[in-house]
């Protein structure tokens, strides 16, 4: 059987499954398209601005919209906003205060956050180096949350509980928003004045609704994973309660000033427009991931989340068993990038990880993780983490490559 031959079996065993999140896309595009009518978005919305930004009605709206699709009473969209990363510790910084106490309820987070909080290491300007009180929960021996140890760690002096929703540099399954509810039961039947924040990214448009619809108190993710579409140049969102928002924008910018301030230097007609196909481009990345995990199980790899198993994220897991192995599959995605495609990969040093890292990133937008990328940390069990994809046709061309270089 020939790599197409087998992709088109692929593809016919997975019609439902395709058609199942089809449906979901179809729900996200409704509710995004009764955002911007609401918000009767008109072209001069898009226009820059420059000094303060005070009046920036582009942007306000922009946030408004976003505020309406996440089910949030408030969101801030900004481009100086640098990254998820970003996003994530400027609220954790805003809302955790010295002498106070968080907790992540998914062991631990991601590497770059990790450096953010300090657990593991003495460095200035960590959560932890500011005297804030750090513990984490381990996940049980499935890898999901350990409800039981959660409501025993969780206490009155517990402000924040973090949730990270997507898997990571691991193996455990990536969060449902029905598995975040639960999540929020089970913390606030022991505290209910504790703040529960979710690390959003790679979540959004995977599910018929967001974290913050199922209770989270607040979210962040970045514009150049789901929500950007693939359009977004730059930039991160924080949704949820008013309040919170506000705090948080205070610490990005001034107190007091929040979000009066902050100009929109470039056209916002990119911010607009991928949030609208957003939907759209997730469901294409989703596609990928399943015609992936389905090729690479029929040639005898553990793969993570399986073509069958319950998706939270975009992210796609291939486990390869060697470091020779994970650049040989990175660079068979970067050569069939737009972008770069003739680059050669290796494993260096990225700032915010602890390892050596590959990425494959043949990306129209740096280091954009909805567009397909593959990247990979130089430690066992030596796993390929793949996500996004503007087309299933652009998918399905890798898929095609790496299935030739891979057929045992």
């Amino acid at each position: 059987m020939d790599g197409l031959d087998l992709i088109r079996r692929a593809e016919y065993a997975l019609r439902d499954v395709y058609s199942y999140y089809e449906d979901i896309a179809f729900h996200n595009q409704d509710r995004v398209l009764k955002a911007f009518q609401n918000h009767t978005v008109r072209e001069s919305y898009f226009a820059p601005s420059s000094g303060y930004g005070y009046g920036d009605q582009g942007r306000d709206e922009l946030e408004s919209i976003y505020a309406q699709v996440m089910d949030s009473e408030d969101a801030m969209v900004r481009s100086q906003i640098v990254s998820g990363t970003h996003a994530i510790s400027a609220c954790l910084a805003a809302l955790v205060q010295p002498g106070q106490q968080m907790l992540s309820v998914m062991g631990p987070p991601y590497d770059t956050l990790t450096r953010v909080i300090g657990s593991h290491e003495t460095a200035p300007g960590t959560l932890v180096a500011r005297g804030i009180g750090y513990d984490e929960v381990s996940l049980d021996d499935r890898g999901r949350p350990d409800h039981q140890a959660i409501a025993a760690r969780v206490n009155a002096d517990t402000r924040l509980a973090l949730i990270q929703r997507s898997r990571g540099y691991s193996l455990r399954p990536a969060l449902r928003v029905g598995d975040i509810a639960e999540l929020i039961r089970t913390i606030r039947a022991v505290n209910p004045a504790t703040i529960i924040f979710v690390d959003n990214c790679y979540g959004e448009f995977t599910d018929i609704q967001e974290p913050t619809a199922a209770g989270a108190d607040l979210m962040a993710g970045s514009l150049i994973k789901n929500p950007g579409g693939g359009l977004a140049p730059a930039g991160g969102y924080i949704a949820g309660r008013r309040e919170l928002v506000a705090e948080v924008a205070y610490h990005l910018t001034a107190p007091g000033l929040g979000k009066a301030l902050g100009a929109g230097l470039t056209n916002k007609r990119s911010l607009y427009q991928g949030f609208f196909l957003a939907p759209h481009t997730v469901l294409q990345a989703m596609k990928g991931s399943l015609l992936l995990a389905y090729v690479f199980r029929e040639l005898g790899y553990e793969v993570e989340p399986g073509p069958d198993d319950p998706r939270g994220d975009i992210v796609q897991t291939v486990r390869l068993g060697s470091a020779e192995q994970v650049i040989r599959f990175c660079q068979i995605v970067q050569n069939s990038s737009p972008v770069d495609s003739d680059v050669c990969l290796e494993y260096g040093a990225v700032p915010g990880y602890q390892d050596r890292i590959v990425m494959a990133a043949g990306t129209f937008v740096q280091g954009s993780s909805i567009e397909i990328s593959c990247d990979a940390p130089l430690r066992e069990p030596y796993v390929a983490y793949w996500q996004g994809g503007l087309s299933y046709e652009h998918c399905r061309l890798t898929v095609k490559k790496l299935l030739e270089a891979f057929r045992r």
